[in-house]
């Protein structure tokens, strides 16, 4: 299964390495779950983790390795941005995007307010507890 991981999923991977979120980042590149990546987006976690990187669990260069770790194993996207908008927030439907142009059936996030109506595009919004349940990953 193609999954993408929305922004603060990643960030909360990185303030801590407890919960589902750090499960989920450990798991990627594992063959439990591709993940499906595009420029915009892998420049919007480089973006926020630089931002917040004081109250993150990482050095500057661990969160460059990750990142780079992060590119190396996905499924690269290229996104055209052709049919927006659909969500209230123009960096969702980036993600929503990408997860159509992937054939992703799984957004993982934890803002699933933000992502109502993406099951019209074949697209569930999960939390990453809920994702690591489904995929028998319980913590």
């Amino acid at each position: 299964m193609i999954i993408v991981l929305d922004t603060n999923v990643l960030v909360s991977a990185l303030r801590s390495r407890r919960g589902a979120s750090f499960r989920l980042l450990s798991l990627v590149g594992t063959g439990r779950f591709d993940l499906a990546l595009s420029v915009p987006l892998i420049l919007e976690y480089e973006a926020v983790a630089d931002r917040m990187l004081a109250d993150l669990a990482v050095s500057a260069g661990d969160l460059s390795d990750i990142l780079d770790y992060l590119c190396s194993v996905a499924i690269h996207r290229p996104i055209f941005f052709l049919w927006r908008p659909t969500l209230p927030d123009p960096k969702d439907d980036m993600v929503l995007e990408l997860a159509v142009d992937a054939g992703a059936p799984v957004i993982v996030t934890f803002n699933l307010r933000d992502f109502v109506g993406v099951d019209r595009f074949g697209v569930r919004a999960l939390t990453p507890r809920e994702y690591l349940q489904e995929i028998g990953e319980v913590l």
